[in-house]
């Protein structure tokens, strides 16, 4: 029985699209219930920030909020926020240290500590390079005459500073005092007058209003480690007082107000995000007794913790609300632009008005032309959906956004699983299926693209022997462009637009989609440009001279003529940087030259490994070089190679000191454990008939997966994960949940995206031929020939022809398919460009170039009138 057949059970098979469409349902209402009922008060997650949190790692270096993301503030966004302003602390020796923590992170030449011991008890005065001032006044009693006049809107001179920044409104007042009443107790007044002080401290903050300060932080008084404080403190500072004061302070500055839906009269009560005076109750619980050294005094990692609660609660409204929105906590989403509307009431209404319209269309027939056919509504309808919840997902706040966090097991056991998974998945062909199958390359697609995703997941990146393994499963989908496409043109010779068009519209229809209505940078989704400027290097090499393309010297030139134009070309930074500069300018496209070049280095050899590799096959099977008698030997010393080859790889990465060091090598060695998988997994019958089911499925929707993890699933273009269930506590099964929906909408967009691509450019959907011994897959597009060598990340057509070994006949290879195959006939796509008479003029058929320019011209006026 074959292994296929062994595991075989029977259900239905809509059962999985059911419960991931029930998945996605359930948690966008329960999403939008949680923001009515719960939310309401605090929709900009300011309240989750000051309150609730945890530490996402036990080395306490990831602090997580409550349902957002906090922002790491470095020089340049403390910059742009306070502007030259002011921060002013004053306070204890616990706000002292908090004072030193923000200075030095807004300028890392200030000091992060006092310079010596004397000066600890002391006012200090800090200004940064950019002339933010930093300010702290010692008063742990919060009555010194300088408070006072502080808080009572004094001149300049009360304020510490003649500078020009002290003119202004301070940014921000933090406020900290307590310990020390209950350090010296007898001579301070104790608790009664802590009490006594806060209340007139307070009288004279609500007197001044907003004029004393854009905000006012009061800081909790600080949770001690009993056991690690020396006997004199210990006998005068217990946690219990502590616990009452925090109390006080939170009844006095954030009433308990309930979360669900309030009276009328309490709807009229401010958001957290309005409040002018916070008390960030958070603060304590960040705090661990391993954490301090004297039970009081708490670790740099604590402090920068606190310093970025302090610049997200006033910083994070302030700065540009500009692509990646990794900044959740205390932020409204940016405003939606117009075109961003239209994008999407375009993709999601286009169908259905087709369906809903259908009759009164077929009585103007000019404008049903700009409709598409019954065959072609759903996927346009499905599309336009699935953009429209990508959208939903990670620009509104119907779902909540948190922080990565990287934890070895965690990654290691899901790594370990889906590989054993993958394993048990795996099927056996009757028949030797040949090099580089179709269902094998499907199956590396997928295998590779899982790790992407895990890793991103994770965010494994800082991590240098996880980042250079992943810069190869990069580096191994470009070489499978290189190796598609270049036996494409060798076999078959089509050059035809028609081609070019569809592999373009398949790579950049969906990146494009999402550039619009995301409102980010088409770069972004940086594989998609990646493989789309490889495949038109591969067609300029391909078609130069094109008519010598059956000699292998000619092409070996033209490959070594095209390494060497587009080596020097990424070589010489300003051709690129002017080219994009003439690009913005003339397109409106706003580029980071920079960054592009990076990209194209890391893997700028790999593609003509790929396109070397498929001639090398081509000439290898021409020539029967199996059948020559020391083909054995090779054989095996082939295998050894590769196996030392991958050993090999492995230790380098490894023993590489940063992933920066790794990178320069990357280009240059990429090709030995890429080279010696291809021979690995193609070095026997065995190996070639057997694929992974589950790694094949998630290859034919890997370049969906790819883009759509920015915005869904992943968070904040990527740069947090998506909560469709909310809580730190349910990340497992947030995970679970959220893989569900996110796979099958990057099936359903992978399907749809086929047929609007054949849509597009007039190619009807058609049924090739299948060899009797094959069964067809019952999911995802029917697809053209032409489309089906996209190996980089797209899906393949299944069609084959034997191969006359005097055995039975192997299903034909996916490249040998695709070059033997025949061209499709162009079908109507587009109608109003089909040149019918009821429809237009009979002079005028325009074909695909038309469309192309049609579409290129709308890009263009979108983008030159965007607002920038």
């Amino acid at each position: 029985m074959p292994s296929s057949k062994r595991f075989a059970v029977s259900a239905n098979p809509a059962l999985p699209h059911w419960i991931a469409a029930g998945a996605i349902a359930a948690t966008v209402a329960a999403g939008l219930l949680r923001y009515i009922f719960i939310d309401w008060s605090d929709p900009y997650r300011c309240g989750s920030l000051l309150r609730e949190g945890r530490w996402l790692d036990d080395s306490f270096s990831n602090w997580q909020p409550d349902g957002c993301m906090l922002h790491n503030y470095g020089r340049k966004d403390v910059s742009t926020c306070l502007s030259s302003r002011r921060m002013v602390f004053i306070g204890d020796s616990v706000t002292r240290q908090l004072f030193f923590t923000v200075a030095h992170m807004a300028d890392s030449t200030l000091p992060s500590q006092p310079p010596n011991d004397e000066q600890k008890h002391a006012d200090h005065t800090l200004s940064s390079e950019d002339l933010t001032e930093f300010a702290f006044v010692w008063d742990p009693f919060l009555n010194t005459t300088r408070t006072k006049q502080m808080l009572h809107l004094a001149d300049d001179e009360a304020n510490m500073t003649s500078s020009p920044a002290s003119i202004r409104t301070p940014a921000m007042i933090v406020i900290g005092s307590g310990l020390w009443f209950l350090r010296y107790a007898e001579s301070s007044g104790g608790l009664p007058r802590w009490e006594a002080t806060i209340e007139d401290t307070l009288d004279l903050i609500a007197k001044a209003g907003e004029r004393l300060a854009d905000k006012i932080v009061f800081l909790p008084v600080e949770d001690m480690a009993s056991s690690k404080l020396s006997p004199p403190r210990a006998s005068s500072m217990h946690n219990s007082d502590v616990d009452a004061m925090n109390a006080d302070l939170k009844h006095r500055i954030d009433p308990l107000s309930t979360k669900y839906l309030p009276a009328p009269s309490q709807l009229l009560r401010k958001s957290t995000s309005d409040s002018h005076v916070t008390f960030p109750q958070a603060f304590n619980k960040m705090l661990d007794p391993s954490m301090t050294a004297d039970g009081l005094h708490y670790s740099d990692k604590v402090l920068k913790a606190q310093a970025n609660v302090l610049l997200n609660l006033r910083c994070n409204e302030v700065l540009p609300k500009t692509f990646p929105l990794d900044k959740t906590c205390c932020r409204s989403y940016p405003s939606v632009l117009f075109y961003q509307i239209l994008v999407i009431v375009v993709l999601v209404s286009w169908g259905p008005i087709a369906r809903l319209a259908a009759s009164e269309l077929a009585q103007r027939p000019k404008l049903q032309a700009f409709f598409p056919g019954e065959d072609h509504i759903m996927p346009l309808t499905i599309f336009g959906m699935a953009v429209f919840l990508i959208f939903v997902a990670d620009r509104t706040p119907i779902w909540l956004k948190e922080q990565k966090q990287y934890d070895p097991w965690v990654f290691g056991s899901w790594i370990i699983f889906v590989l054993v998974t993958g394993l048990l998945a795996m099927k056996r062909a009757d028949k030797d299926l040949g090099f580089l199958n179709r269902e094998q390359t499907d199956e590396w697609k997928g295998w590779m693209q899982i790790m992407i995703l895990i890793y991103h997941y994770f965010g494994a990146s800082k991590i240098s022997g996880i980042y250079n393994p992943i810069r190869v499963l990069v580096a191994a989908y470009l070489f499978m462009t290189g190796y598609g496409h270049t036996t494409f043109y060798i076999k078959k010779a089509d050059y035809g637009l028609l081609r070019v068009a569809q592999v373009m519209v398949r790579l950049n229809l969906l990146p494009i989609a999402l550039a619009y209505t995301m409102n980010t940078n088409y770069l972004s989704y940086y594989f998609s440009p990646l493989v789309s400027m490889w495949f038109i290097i591969i067609y300029i090499t391909m078609a130069v001279g094109k008519s010598l393309n059956d000699r292998s010297t000619f092409l070996i030139v033209k490959f070594l003529i095209s390494m060497a134009l587009v080596g020097l070309l990424m070589s010489q930074n300003w051709i690129l940087e002017a080219l994009f500069v003439w690009l913005s300018r003339l397109c409106g496209i706003r580029w980071n030259a920079t960054e592009w070049a990076f990209r194209v280095k890391l893997d700028l050899w790999i593609i003509y490994f790929g396109m070397f590799t498929a001639l090398a096959h081509i000439k290898f099977r021409e020539l029967r070089l199996i059948e020559h008698p020391r083909w054995s030997l090779v054989h095996r010393v082939s295998i050894g190679l590769s196996t030392f080859g991958l050993v090999w790889f492995f230790i380098f990465e490894l023993s590489q000191p940063s992933k920066f060091v790794y990178n320069h090598w990357h280009p240059y060695i990429s090709v030995i454990p890429i080279g010696a998988f291809v021979i690995l997994r193609n070095s026997n019958a065995i190996l070639r008939s057997a694929s992974s089911r589950m790694f094949a499925f998630i290859g034919t929707c890997s370049l969906e997966t790819f883009i759509i993890q920015f915005h869904f699933w992943l968070a904040a273009d990527t740069k947090g994960i998506l909560l469709v269930i909310p809580g730190s506590k349910w990340r497992p099964l947030n995970m679970l949940v959220s893989t569900v929906m996110f796979i099958w909408l990057s099936h359903k967009v992978a399907s749809a995206t086929g047929d609007l691509t054949n849509w597009f450019c007039g190619t009807p959907k058609k049924a090739l031929p299948l060899p009797p011994s094959v069964t067809p897959r019952p999911s995802g597009p029917t697809v053209t020939s032409a489309r089906a060598d996209e190996i980089a990340l797209l899906r393949t057509d299944k069609s084959g022809v034997a191969e006359s070994r005097g055995t039975a006949a192997p299903a034909e290879r996916w490249v040998d398919r695709l070059a033997n195959g025949t061209r499709a006939n162009s079908a109507p796509g587009f109608r109003m460009f089909e040149g019918d008479d009821s429809y237009w003029p009979a002079n005028w058929q325009p074909g695909i170039g038309t469309r192309l320019a049609a579409a290129g011209l709308i890009l263009w006026v979108v983008n030159i009138t965007w607002p920038s």
